[in-house]
């Protein structure tokens, strides 16, 4: 008698041999052991399927046939399973089938252990090749699932931003399927890209789920959009360290409270964007300056404001005009104390107090009226904001020096 005939003998036996391998599988590998994921009638099958073909393999009757490890990769994949469950499962699998052929074997001495070396050699080889393949398979469907998930939850959150959600029941499907709550209150961000394709907040998703923190995103050419969920105790204040320390421009919506205000929502973090002055990296809230804000949502209407009020200001020679409107910036946020804003631009109280009597001069609207520091206000964000300063009437804004 020689191994062929033992490995007969277990092939004669391979439906009760498959069984105790999913017994075993199940035993030892935790995962398989939900009945609701893998149930042990498909288990038992598998395992089966996998002894036969891997017996007739050993008797020469058939070829390496790394087909069935390949579905079973892209099965256990769309499954959710973890490759290395799968990879020790299929260990258990090989070290059963050998631990059968060694049993026999002992009980037949005239086998030579010369095969039982030839043989073992060859069954870990074909270990390898379908291991292989089960990995191969799997880290493919993964990668085709993850990219369909990527592509489906986009799709929910621009459908969120655009308004094409409508009813209730559809919402709360999207909120579950994008991990987030149903209820707010929420908060939405808009971040500047600096080029297509470049996340400027790369990573933020993982970082705020890390904080116990549920967002979605979306990757626009010239923006990066997301909302986040702000219904854990002193969420915002963590939700604003984490997009702080991106280091990018970012605007934040006040907060909400039903996923179908998503759209004003964002408008309301587009405006916040806007309004950041200068080109530094900052995160304005729309809550902190809804004058900035107004002023941002206007473009055109603040250009004009600012040419009606502070006209005679901007029309001056560059540096006394700079000196002028630095003054008044600083005077507003001083809170109107000229000795803070002195301070600030390092220079004599009676110095701010003359350029802001200057200013009075120039406009012809005196600072100790409410309703002129109002308009005065409202024209120097203007003046400060990009936008505005896009905008077809800033001619009469920038004069030639």
């Amino acid at each position: 008698m020689d191994l062929s005939d033992v490995i007969a003998v277990i092939h004669g036996r391979f439906p009760e041999v498959g069984e105790r391998i999913a017994e075993r599988i199940r035993a030892e590998v935790p995962v398989y052991a939900d009945e609701s994921l893998i149930p042990f009638d498909s288990l038992r099958t598998s395992c089966t399927a996998n002894v036969d073909l891997l017996l007739r393999h050993l008797l020469g009757h058939i070829g390496p046939d790394p087909d069935p490890a390949r579905q079973t990769g892209r099965t256990r994949a769309e499954q959710g399973m973890p490759l290395p469950d799968i990879l020790h499962a299929y260990r258990v699998g090989f070290e059963s089938v050998w631990s059968e052929i060694l049993t026999e074997a002992r009980a037949h001495p005239a086998v030579p252990d010369i095969q039982l070396v030839d043989r073992s050699a060859d069954l870990w080889h074909l270990f390898g090749l379908y291991a292989e393949a089960v990995a191969l398979a799997h880290r493919e469907t993964t990668a085709e699932l993850a990219v369909q998930l990527g592509a489906r939850r986009s799709a929910l959150v621009e459908a969120l931003f655009s308004g094409v959600i409508a009813d209730r029941i559809t919402l709360w499907e999207a909120a579950r399927e994008l991990g987030l709550p149903e209820r707010g209150p929420y908060a939405v961000v808009a971040a500047a890209a600096d080029s297509p394709g470049v996340e400027p907040l790369p990573g933020a998703e993982t970082s705020l789920r890390q904080a116990h923190l549920a967002s979605a995103w979306r990757l626009l050419p010239d923006q990066q959009i997301g909302v986040i969920a702000l219904a854990a105790p002193k969420a915002e204040a963590t939700a604003l360290r984490v997009l702080r320390r991106a280091g990018a421009r970012v605007g934040v919506s006040p907060s909400f409270v039903s996923l179908r205000d998503t759209p004003q929502a964002l408008r309301f973090a587009r405006l916040a964007l806007a309004g950041l002055p200068g080109d530094a990296p900052g995160v304005a809230r729309f809550d902190d300056n809804p004058l900035a804000m107004l002023v941002a949502a206007a473009p055109a209407e603040a250009a004009h404001l600012m040419n009606v009020v502070l006209k005679p200001v901007l029309d001056l020679p560059g540096l006394e005009r700079t000196r002028l409107l630095d003054t008044l910036e600083n005077w507003f946020a001083a809170g109107g104390s000229a000795t803070t804003a002195a301070e600030r631009l390092y220079v004599h109280p009676n110095t701010v107090r003359y350029r802001l009597r200057r200013v009075e001069e120039l406009t012809g609207r005196s600072l100790s009226d409410p309703h002129t520091v109002a308009d005065l206000g409202a024209a120097l964000l203007a003046a400060r904001s990009a936008t505005a300063a896009r905008t077809p009437d800033t001619h009469l804004a920038t004069p030639t020096d």
